[in-house]
């Protein structure tokens, strides 16, 4: 066995190892073997602990992203897929975000609300580095857009807006509780750099609909959340509303100006 097939093996066990790891952990998130994750730190990630947490229903989007994971994971084993440049350029960052994934429904079941922060923002910069990569080799046919670019992108975007509502949620289980007014005008603040996040990635990333459309959907439930549960907050909710619009839009226009690769529309 030559060096580099002897590698790629070892990285698709690496690959499927770190999916077992991950299936655990979810298991243990979703109450299976463990605390939900809406109950576990005390409540802190409950969809009515901040003013910037999504309503319960946006969840289910874990359940695409799973099973895409799941796929891809299988996929890699393709005969035709072992040596392929997109599997070589991600397979161990997808690896990596499967493991810290895991690691944050862990860390958050023992109630340590500041070292998720850590994870997830360690998560969301593997993420941001596999869609990359992604970004830079062409995909090839219809499950290679799906099953990697549509999974990563759709990952990568729900933990972008993941990542702010955890640090908010942080900061307000640590005992930052400020009124009303304030508690509106920093949740309007947050719901801004998640704009500009937004199309920051757009424009790095060529316009991908899978990210924008997770990060859209993230947001358009913040709006649902701020309007029909606790805390209620009108502005958040239209700050929420402006920046779903925002990060579709700068999509939309990253893609129509050329700044997409045409061979990875996802």
């Amino acid at each position: 066995m030559s060096a580099g097939m002897g590698g790629d093996r070892l990285r698709r066990v690496a690959v499927t190892l770190a999916e077992v790891f991950c299936i655990v952990g979810t298991l243990v998130g979703t109450g299976v073997i463990g605390t939900r994750v809406a109950e576990s730190s005390g409540g802190a990630l409950a969809a009515d602990a901040t003013r910037i947490a999504p309503a319960g229903p946006a969840f289910s989007i874990w359940s695409v992203i799973y099973l895409g994971l799941f796929a891809l994971t299988i996929y890699q084993w393709l005969p035709s897929q072992a040596t392929r440049a997109r599997h070589r350029a991600t397979g161990w960052w997808v690896a990596a975000s499967m493991v810290l994934n895991a690691a944050w429904l862990l860390v958050t079941q023992a109630g340590w609300i500041w070292v998720s922060v850590g994870v997830i923002v360690t998560l969301a910069l593997v993420l941001g580095v596999v869609v990359r990569r992604l970004t830079e080799v062409a995909a090839e046919g219809p499950v290679d857009r799906v099953v990697l670019d549509g999974t990563l992108g759709l990952y990568l975007g729900w933990v972008a807006v993941a990542t702010c509502a955890n640090i908010t949620a942080a900061l307000v289980s640590s005992g930052v509780e400020p009124g009303a007014a304030v508690a509106d005008a920093a949740a309007v603040g947050v719901l801004v750099v998640v704009a500009v996040l937004g199309v920051v990635l757009a424009r790095r990333l060529g316009g991908r609909l899978a990210v924008a459309g997770a990060m859209a959907w993230g947001l358009a439930w913040i709006v649902v959340g701020r309007l029909t549960d606790e805390p209620e907050s009108l502005a958040t909710a239209i700050a929420a509303g402006v920046a779903a619009v925002v990060v579709v839009a700068a999509a939309l226009v990253a893609r129509r100006r050329g700044w997409a690769d045409d061979t990875a529309p996802a």
